[in-house]
């Protein structure tokens, strides 16, 4: 059996966990009570489509190559499905704090790198349900795919018996470091094409180059209070809105739904540094992730991303302009050959380099802005009422934000370092009051 090794861009997201914890997540509500065992019944029928989550991550010896997913030979479903007693009519916020307490215990190296758990207590028999899994197996778009792989578009469906699985062995020393020779080689090989094809590979570069000018060397703005070294814990806030109103705001200003979600963002900030007695900055800047995958998302599994920048307008008090300048911003943007991160230096004296010039761009967002499933879905018969993704942050971006479109609603979830951003209501507050002022904004104008 071949060696399966995490990618360059996977290995970047393992390099970054050793300081900032890199799991990806999702808080969903559920209508009805669900039994832990309905759930496991489900997944287990359906692991056969998800072969990373029966695998765990092994880290040879530097000779015998890079890191390696094998199979668990303990592998155990009851380690990865568990559920939680919330206090009887259990509020949000209560919820919130529950799935901030299991986001800080640090997933088992040594088990498949995901959770799942059920949260039991909310009003209207409704059941939580948090899902996190390591940013090495999947970003988000592969997160929403592997989600969706549990769930069904039929309430009543029954899923099949678990398939009998058995382990497959690990690979040998030797065929670790026969492996590890051929990967070699191929690099090699790859350098040595480089040199002898200088024209094709000047052109890759050249093109590559106002990305990485965006990345790495935009004129430096202003630090601001967010600008603080991102410390463990985390906290949560929620905004709820739907996917036709965000439509209708983007197609009445010729822009994307991401702009109008980016516009929010913006608002948001505006709001946050106001209840804080702050003049907004000009410019506020946020990473936007650009998907490099082709064609449909289904099955998606791993990295496949590169970053945008985008300059954020807090210095501008009416969301329509602030929209339109975002949206102008993205589509010049948007238009540039992007890299792989994976192609980002993350060892080594070239990876300290990387993170002097990311800490000098003073970044304080990170987004995703993810396409889920048009129709209502189910786990093990309960409907999934709402889904809030969750990301992860680093180094000194103490505030992420994600959203994802499903069955007609456009739900986001806020996280913040607590320590930097413990005012997480002024901004969710902010994202929808600018949702709701752009929607006025538009109906007047129509």
């Amino acid at each position: 059996m071949p060696v399966e090794r995490l990618t360059a861009e996977d290995r970047v997201m393992i390099w970054a966990d050793r300081i900032w914890p890199q799991d990806i997540g999702a808080l969903a509500i559920l209508e009805g009570a669900i039994s832990i065992e309905a759930v496991k019944a489900v997944v287990a029928a359906r692991l056969e489509g998800v072969p990373r989550f029966r695998q765990v991550l092994r880290v040879p010896d530097r000779r015998l190559g890079g890191p390696y997913w094998t199979d668990d030979p303990a592998f155990d479903l009851d380690h990865h499905l568990r559920t939680v007693a919330l206090p009887a009519q259990a509020d949000e916020a209560t919820l919130l704090t529950a799935v901030e307490a299991l986001r800080r215990t640090r997933l088992d190296p040594a088990r498949p790198l995901w959770e799942m758990w059920l949260l039991t207590g909310l009003p209207a028999g409704r059941t939580g349900l948090f899902v996190r899994t390591h940013h090495s197996i999947a970003d988000g778009i592969a997160g929403v795919a592997t989600l969706a792989s549990f769930l069904d578009t039929e309430p009543d469906s029954t899923p099949a018996g678990e398939a009998v699985w058995q382990p497959a062995p690990g690979p040998t020393e030797a065929e670790l470091a026969a492996d590890a020779r051929t990967r070699r080689r191929a690099a090699r090989q790859g350098r040595l094409s480089s040199i002898v094809h200088p024209i094709a590979s000047t052109r890759r570069m050249t093109r590559a180059l106002p990305a990485l000018h965006e990345l790495f060397a935009e004129p430096s703005i202003p630090a601001t209070a967010l600008d603080r070294r991102v410390g463990a814990a985390r906290h949560f806030a929620t905004v709820r809105t739907r996917l036709d109103v965000v439509k209708a705001i983007a197609r009445a200003d010729g822009a994307k739904v991401n702009d109008v979600f980016l516009a929010a963002i913006s608002g948001g900030l505006r709001r946050l540094f106001a209840a804080r007695g702050e003049r907004p900055p000009e410019i506020t800047r946020a990473y936007v992730p650009v998907s490099l995958r082709q064609g449909r998302y289904a099955g998606a599994r791993g990295n496949s991303i590169a970053e945008m920048v985008v300059p954020l307008p807090t210095g501008v008090a009416d969301p329509l302009t602030a929209l339109s300048a975002i949206g102008v911003e993205t589509a010049k943007r948007k238009a540039r050959a992007r890299p792989s991160v994976g192609g980002l230096p993350t060892h080594g004296l070239a990876g300290l380099v990387m993170l002097k010039l990311i800490d000098r761009q003073h970044v304080n967002v990170a987004t995703a802005d993810l396409p889920g499933p048009p129709v209502p879905l189910y786990l093990a018969g309960a409907r999934l009422a709402e889904l809030f993704p969750i990301i992860p942050l680093i180094g000194n971006v103490p505030l992420g934000i994600g959203a994802i479109s499903y069955a007609g609603a456009f739900d986001i979830g806020i996280v913040a370092d607590p320590e930097t951003v413990p005012d997480i209501d002024a901004m969710a507050a902010g994202v929808s009051e600018t949702l709701a002022a752009l929607e006025r904004s538009v109906r007047a104008a129509a």
